[in-house]
């Protein structure tokens, strides 16, 4: 479709846009902007994918060969036991299917909140919408670094070009116009007057009306290819599915081992068979992966609360490791909230403050310097709305509170030309005609556009450029010249030989709470660092104000660093803490530095051509206020706020999601290897089990599940931050884990065989022993799960300041109450015991929680010396 069959078919004015009644109808027929997603996964599909575990199958099938033993046998007695094991088994699977829908439920939210946003002309009015709101016939705008949110028809461009890679492989950008003459049948590549939902614009800006949404857009067309992609693991889910593969193994070696002796030892059969298997199921930790998905997940989620959209659930791990943080200045350190407030006329002896009564000349310049703008300031009952560049909408806004409308400029000296703001020339020039001759008006960086200058007193305007940049205020050179025939001009001819102006000069503060999160990361051993495209001498001012730029810190600009070879910044990056005047490829070269010296780099960026840095780093963190779509897309984490005090507290929770995911490994296998001990070394020495087959089942249901998944969300402890970033190569086990993972696996086995002996003794029989052995083993687990809280004494922390842990502990001792001393028991294999025992049990239950005590204390004074 070309634009005017577009325009005809949806009755749309392209100058007004669709109004709330046109709209209302499109929504009836063409519904929401969005491609069909992948059919989600039914419970019952989760609760049946639960049943999928070999060792499970052999359990259920054990189980039912012990009930037809039964009914032949004619023993109504032994046929509690296969039911309840069945009925474990069900209930484990169900309590599977809820945690793997928790984990899908978090990951679906965490996918709605990374929605596209569009520029769109609707009810006359320039306003920003969910892409997902977009009709056919809206009219929207593009710029570059937009992502195409639509298929579209361009109604007006400018240098437009797009890159359609994922549509047509083409990895080159390709030139668009909506001038262009294009064949009926022409393929997508060929059809340069139209661009594509899915595609991104690299340079330039443009006008356009959507044609096609959702599952009509060309991308809709390819939308099942994209739906059978998997999820990837992050690395430590890569490396915990490899563990319970190892651990598995070792299970089904030590079940096989206990499974032989009780044949020598003439157990029966089928139920030392029942007990291996169980003990495999029991001891293979296989919600683990499930748990640190939730784990992740959910603090994803809460990170989203405080303005941190992480993107990938691996930058979650990454973020704990982080030693460097280079910043942006514009809007992440400082408040972006550009308020123009100074400002100079060439050759004038003075600079004039910005007011409502500005002199001719100063209006003058706020006028070419407004036409030069593609920001949007929209003023209704005194509330001011700001669309675009806040260094633009706050020149707009000078020049309005003066009397000038940025659209009556427009209309009165019409754009016929522009060339876009790139971050290598630091310039933008638009072509207008005023007063019947084509004026070229260029903005940006006073010291690249000084030397384009042949006339203007520019040693005088180098001094108050300076004089501003001192006072921390970000300057803004204005220049112009007449050209005739701009078509038979390049773009480099139109930007030369210009007559300089005047400035501009603009305050932006800084944030309130930077000055304290630079402190945190200095406690934290993190490095801040800034990076920014304004002069030197402003990003120094703003360095030292916030605490970046200390004594023998060093500051360089981009030109500095490209002359410096990669050994000659090794040697001097540690001192290096401003980087002013930079290119996007100048700051690849600092992450890769940086990098190369083992470090960790979280990077900021907010422009089309900072993708390629925000790939580079180890996280990239896109701005989600200022930022283009391509920044967002090429990041790790989006900032919603755009603030650098966000970064630092993402920090801070990845820090304190892998410290949680730790002490839930640490749990479960703790507890698990207990497990196996218990039956293996029981079976050696005693050539019986202290445990039956459904008690192993139902300490794997109730104590492993609720207490594991509460210490996952265990609060993120303030002091988390004085601790060294962890080496992004670092095992899971480092520090010694791995080996108090045993040791404390050992604990829980010694104190639950201890248990069993004495019961066995004191009680008068195995029932006694095995009661008694049940009862230490889950209750001493519950309580083992407060030790895994901290490395501190609990009694420093708190025993009971973790209330989601309180109450998954209050629910596994009912569920173990009620099994130990209603009738319930007697389907376990279970009998009350004498008081006294009762009193013995209790001091080996709550044993793990003096025995940990003690050890955090020896750790903590050999720690000291």
């Amino acid at each position: 479709m070309e634009k005017e069959q577009v325009i005809a078919k949806y009755g749309v004015d392209i100058n007004n846009g669709l109004n709330d009644n046109q709209v209302n109808e499109l929504r009836k027929t063409y519904g929401l902007n969005k491609l069909k997603e992948k059919k989600k996964k039914k419970k019952i599909v989760m609760f049946f994918a639960q049943f999928k575990d070999v060792m499970i199958i052999i359990l259920i099938v054990a189980a039912i060969i012990s009930f037809i033993l039964a009914f032949i046998e004619k023993k109504p007695k032994e046929f509690f036991e296969p039911i309840l094991i069945i009925a474990i088994v069900i209930i484990n699977a169900f309590m599977g299917m809820m945690q793997e829908n928790k984990a899908e439920k978090a990951l679906e939210a965490l996918n709605k909140l990374s929605s596209l946003q569009a520029k769109v002309l609707r009810n006359k009015k320039e306003i920003k919408i969910d892409a997902s709101n977009l009709l056919p016939g809206d009219v929207i705008f593009l710029e570059a670094g937009d992502s195409v949110p639509a298929d579209c028809v361009l109604l007006s461009s400018v240098s437009l070009k797009s890159e359609e890679a994922a549509l047509t492989g083409e990895s080159l950008p390709v030139d668009k116009s909506a001038d262009a003459k294009v064949l009926d049948d022409a393929p997508i590549g060929d059809q340069s007057n139209k661009v594509f939902s899915g595609c991104s614009i690299t340079y330039g800006s443009g006008k356009a009306i959507v044609y096609a949404t959702g599952m009509n857009t060309q991308m809709g067309k390819i939308a099942n290819l994209l739906n059978n992609e998997e999820k990837s693991k992050t690395p430590l889910q890569k490396k915990l599915a490899q563990l319970g593969k190892i651990l598995g193994i070792i299970a089904l070696v030590s079940c096989a081992i206990i499974f032989v002796i009780g044949l020598i030892f003439s157990l029966p059969p089928l139920e030392i068979f029942m007990i291996a298997v169980s003990l495999a199921v029991s001891a293979i930790p296989e919600g683990l992966l499930v748990i640190v998905t939730i784990a992740l997940s959910i603090g994803v989620q809460k990170m989203a609360n405080k303005n941190a959209l992480v993107r990938t659930l691996v930058a979650v791990e990454t973020l704990g490791s982080a030693s460097i943080i280079c910043s942006d200045k514009t809007g992440t350190l400082t408040q972006n909230k550009m308020t123009l407030v100074k400002s100079y006329v060439d050759d004038e002896a003075s600079i004039e403050d910005i007011c409502n009564k500005n002199s001719d000349k100063v209006k003058k310049l706020l006028c070419y310097a407004t036409l030069c703008c593609n920001g949007v300031v929209n003023v209704d009952n005194n509330q001011i709305t700001s669309i675009g560049d806040p260094t633009e909408t706050a020149i707009i806004y000078a020049a309005y509170i003066n009397g000038y409308q940025q659209k009556s400029l427009n209309e009165k000296y019409p754009r016929i030309k522009e060339i876009p703001f790139d971050s290598n020339r630091k310039l933008m020039t638009s072509i207008n005609v005023i007063e019947g001759k084509n004026v070229v008006i260029v903005k940006g960086a006073f010291d690249m556009l000084s030397l384009k200058c042949i006339k203007g007193n520019m040693l005088l305007a180098k001094k108050y450029n300076d004089e501003m940049s001192e006072k921390a205020l970000r300057v803004i050179a204005i220049a112009y010249k007449e050209v005739g025939n701009i078509n038979a001009l390049s773009e480099e001819e139109i930007e030369k030989d210009l007559i300089f102006m005047g400035l501009l000069g603009m305050i932006d503060p800084p944030r309130i709470e930077v000055k304290e999160s630079v402190k945190t990361c200095k406690k934290a051993n993190i490095k801040p660092i800034m990076i920014t495209g304004d002069h030197i001498i402003t990003a120094k001012a703003i360095a030292k104000e916030i605490g970046i730029f200390n004594d023998g810190d060093i500051a360089i600009t981009g030109k500095e660093l490209d002359s410096l070879s990669e050994e000659q910044l090794s040697d001097q990056i540690e001192k290096i803490t401003v980087y002013a005047r930079v290119s996007p490829e100048n700051k690849i070269k600092i992450v890769k530095a940086w990098q190369k010296k083992n470090h960790v780099v979280a990077m900021t960026g907010d422009g089309v051509n900072d993708a390629p840095a925000l790939k580079a780093a180890d996280i990239g963190c896109a701005m989600g206020i200022n930022g283009t779509d391509v920044s967002k897309q090429a990041s790790d984490m989006i900032l919603t706020d755009d603030n650098f005090a966000t970064i630092v507290d993402a920090i801070k929770y990845g820090r304190g999601i892998y410290s949680n995911i730790k002490k839930v490994i640490s749990f479960l296998l703790s507890t698990n290897i207990g497990e196996v001990l218990i039956v293996f070394f029981a079976m050696l020495i005693w050539h019986t089990s202290p445990l039956l087959s459904m008690q192993l089942l139902w300490v794997n249901l109730v104590t492993d599940s609720f207490p594991s998944i509460a210490l996952g969300m265990e609060e993120i402890k303030e002091d988390i931050m004085l601790q060294k970033p962890r080496n992004k190569n670092e095992s899971v086990f480092a520090n010694k884990l791995g080996i108090k993972i045993f040791f404390q696996g050992c604990m829980i086995a010694i104190l639950t065989l201890i248990g069993f002996k004495i019961g066995e003794i004191y009680g008068g029989s195995l029932q006694d022993g095995q009661t008694l052995a049940f009862m230490v083993l889950s209750l001493s687990q519950i309580v083992h799960s407060y030790n895994m809280r901290s490395e501190k004494s609990l009694f420093e922390i708190g025993i009971f300041t973790n209330k989601k842990l309180n109450i998954a502990a209050l629910v596994s001792l009912v569920m173990m109450i009620v099994v130990l001393f209603t009738p319930l028991r007697i389907v376990f294999n279970l009998k009350i015991l004498k008081l006294y025992l009762y009193l013995i049990g209790l001091a080996l239950i709550i044993a793990p929680l003096f025995i940990m005590e003690i050890a955090k204390l020896i750790i903590k004074k050999t720690k000291k010396h």
